[in-house]
C-alpha cells in the first residue's frame, strides 16, 4: 500500500532532501512551505505535490492537511521541520525576534501537531516527526533564544508520546547536530542592537566557529535518511541524534561545570 508523509519547511535545505528522499522511496510527498509557487522544480516531481503552509497560520495547516487528504487519500506521517534561528547576545534581541522564535519553532509545530492528531487518532496509526536539535539538549553561547525553543519541543514531544501510544501514534525527535544547509544564510538571523558593543568581541570569537562547524558538517541528506529510518523502523524509540560528535555522551556524564568549561575553550577559543 502506497504511503504518504506531510513535510513543513520543505523549500530548502533538510526540509527539500526528505521530500526526495521519501519520493525515491516510493512514498508519496505533501511539500508544503510559505512560498509553494518558488519551489516550481519540486511540483514537477513525479508524487510530489507542494502546499502552502505557514506554522503560524492555523488555516493553511488546515488547508494542507486537507489538500493532500484530498489528493493522495491519506496521511501516515507529518514532520515537523519548518524553523528559524535568532542568535546573538540575547540583550540585543527585540521582543518581536523573541516572538518569531517562539511562534516558529514551538507555537508553529505544536499547531501542526494539534492539527494532525485527531486523523491519526481516527485511522489508529501514524507518525509525528518533530525536527530538533542537539541543541534541545545542550546548549552553546549566543543561542539562548533558539535553545529555549528547542528544549521545549523536546519536553513537549516526550510528553505527547505518553498521550498518543494508546492510539498507535508514534513521536519521533530528530535531534541533528551540525548540518551544512542554507539555514545559516536563510533562516537564521544575528541579533544587534544599536550603541551596544560590550559583546562584540565575544561575537567575534563564537559565531565564525559556530559557522565554521556548519560548513565542515554534513550536509541534509544524512537527517533526511534518519528521518526516513524514525517512520520506517517499526520501533517506539524517541530519539534520534545525528552527528553529535559524542557531546550529548559527554554531557550526560561529565559534571556541568567540566562540561560547560569545554564547550567555552571549544566555541570561543
Amino acid at each position: 500500500m502506497e504511503k504518504v508523509i506531510l513535510i513543513t519547511g520543505a523549500s530548502t535545505g533538510i526540509g527539500r532532501e526528505t521530500v526526495k528522499l521519501f519520493q525515491a522511496k516510493n512514498w508519496k510527498v505533501a511539500a508544503t512551505m510559505r512560498r509553494p509557487e518558488e519551489s516550481e522544480d519540486l511540483q514537477k516531481i513525479v508524487d510530489v505535490e507542494c502546499f502552502r503552509l505557514d506554522v503560524t497560520d492555523i488555516d493553511s495547516i488546515k488547508a494542507a492537511i486537507a489538500g493532500t487528504i484530498e489528493k493522495f487519500g491519506r496521511i501516515d506521517a507529518v514532520v515537523n521541520n519548518a524553523g528559524y534561528g535568532v542568535v546573538g547576545p540575547f540583550e540585543a534581541t527585540t521582543l518581536e525576534q523573541v516572538q518569531r522564535q517562539v511562534d516558529t519553532n514551538l507555537i508553529g509545530l505544536m499547531n501542526v501537531c494539534r492539527e494532525i492528531i485527531p486523523y491519526f487518532r481516527e485511522q489508529k496509526r501514524g507518525h509525528i516527526v518533530n525536527v530538533a536539535s542537539v541543541g534541545g539538549r545542550m546548549t552553546f553561547p549566543l543561542y539562548s533564544v533558539y535553545h529555549a525553543t528547542k528544549w521545549a519541543v523536546e519536553g513537549f514531544s516526550e510528553s505527547l508520546q505518553h498521550e498518543l501510544d494508546q492510539f498507535n501514534i508514534r513521536v519521533k525527535i530528530i535531534e541533528p547536530g551540525p548540518i551544512k544547509s542554507d539555514f545559516y544564510a536563510r533562516s537564521q538571523v544575528v541579533a544587534e542592537k544599536e550603541g551596544l558593543h560590550a559583546y562584540d568581541h565575544f561575537v567575534g570569537k563564537v559565531l565564525p566557529n559556530m559557522q565554521k562547524a556548519g560548513a565542515e558538517a554534513p550536509d541534509g541528506t544524512v537527517v533526511a535518511q534518519t528521518i526516513y529510518d524514525a517512520v520506517t523502523d517499526g520501533s517506539k524509540r524517541l530519539r534520534y541524534p545525528i552527528n553529535t560528535k559524542g557531546m550529548l555522551l559527554a554531557r550526560r556524564f561529565l559534571p556541568d561545570s567540566v562540561f560547560n568549561r569545554l564547550i567555552r575553550l571549544v566555541i570561543a577559543k
